[in-house]
């Protein structure tokens, strides 16, 4: 394993899952217990907006990470969390159908309590972030 494939590797944020709700998997990232309820407090009870960004880093060998940024208009919160894409393709997979995105804690029974749940506008967008994602990962099997 090179070193900046170790290096990404050591940065993964864990936390990543998806939960049914209403018949459709629920891409959720979960966040320790004191980082949520840090952000639910700066936000309960106000308008926002959260920009979303992907940041696709692949090395053309068949790994792929993906740096997912949240930027919150209200509270100065940006949260940003890397995902290896190999091991939760299924994540992305569910974000590219529902265009929604849940945040948790471990505490939480996520799909039932405690969830922030985040819609994307641009549906587009996160279906891109897939191809290139897919696209990146076949290479893995190629060799």
């Amino acid at each position: 394993m090179s070193d900046e494939l170790k290096k990404l590797s050591e940065q993964v944020h864990d936390g990543v899952t998806t939960f049914d709700f209403d018949g459709k998997d629920i891409p959720c990232i979960l966040l320790d217990e004191r980082k949520y309820d840090e952000i639910i407090s700066k936000v309960a009870g106000k308008s926002l907006a959260i920009n979303t960004d992907l940041n696709i880093l692949q090395d053309g060998l068949g790994h792929v990470f993906v740096e997912i940024i949240l930027t919150f208009s209200q509270g100065e919160i940006v949260e940003k969390l890397l995902i290896n894409a190999n091991k939760d393709l299924s994540f992305f997979q569910s974000l590219a159908k529902t265009s929604m995105l849940a945040l948790s804690s471990p505490k939480s029974h996520y799909g039932k309590d405690n969830v922030f749940m985040i819609q994307l506008p641009r549906s587009e967008k996160v279906e891109n972030a897939l191809e290139i994602i897919e696209r990146g990962l076949v290479q893995n099997n190629q060799k």
